[in-house]
């Protein structure tokens, strides 16, 4: 399958692409190895004026520079100094709009991903956020990296159509006041790789 390609990710609302990754294919490919998932849940985080954003209010600080390239790159950090989370930064330069990739469905590498996870069963290696950068191999060191690249990258996959797409609210931005409430999170109905988080 093709990669997408940067004019997808340059789109200008985050939430549009949020639900067109849905059924795209997440690709690494470390040490020789490939590994890929269907994306099965994203969440959309808007920029500078969304209180859940990390660049909200147009912070920049050098974890959220990357945020603000164009679209098509890989935007990596560590969550409560535990979990590496990935987002696919969208938008035009200076539009630091994100989302973020919280569940896959594992398609290629699985025994990789097993490995990675200790031997975990799989069936919940990818089901999270956390979770499926660990099984993927995903750290601080794929952060900023071209997502037409070599190391990791989006396939074109299929269409979720409208009809088959949950939305609800994000995981964990309580602290966004009301933009905790925005409808940011998108996910395949009845899919079993979706995480558990809920949202408010």
């Amino acid at each position: 399958m093709a990669k997408l390609k940067h004019e997808f990710y340059q789109q200008h609302e985050v939430t549009t692409i949020a639900k067109q990754l849905l059924g795209k294919i997440l690709v690494t490919y470390i040490n020789g190895v490939r590994t890929a998932g269907m994306i099965v849940e994203t969440e959309a985080y808007a920029g500078s004026g969304d209180r859940a954003s990390h660049a909200w209010n147009n912070r920049r600080t050098k974890r959220t520079e990357v945020m603000y390239k164009p679209g098509g790159f890989a935007y990596v950090y560590l969550c409560y100094g535990i979990h590496y989370l990935f987002n696919v930064v969208t938008n035009i330069e200076d539009t630091p709009h994100a989302v973020l990739i919280r569940a896959l469905q594992p398609v290629d590498g699985i025994e990789m991903m097993k490995q990675r996870y200790n031997n975990k069963p799989s069936a919940k290696l990818t089901a999270g956020p956390g979770s499926l950068c660990k099984a993927m191999g995903i750290d601080a060191g794929l952060n900023g990296e071209s997502l037409t690249g070599k190391k990791v990258w989006i396939e074109s996959g299929k269409d979720i159509p409208e009809d088959a797409i949950t939305v609800s609210t994000r995981v964990g931005v309580q602290y966004a006041g009301e933009d905790a409430y925005l409808p940011y999170r998108f996910s395949i109905k009845n899919n079993d790789w979706v995480s558990k988080g809920k949202g408010l």
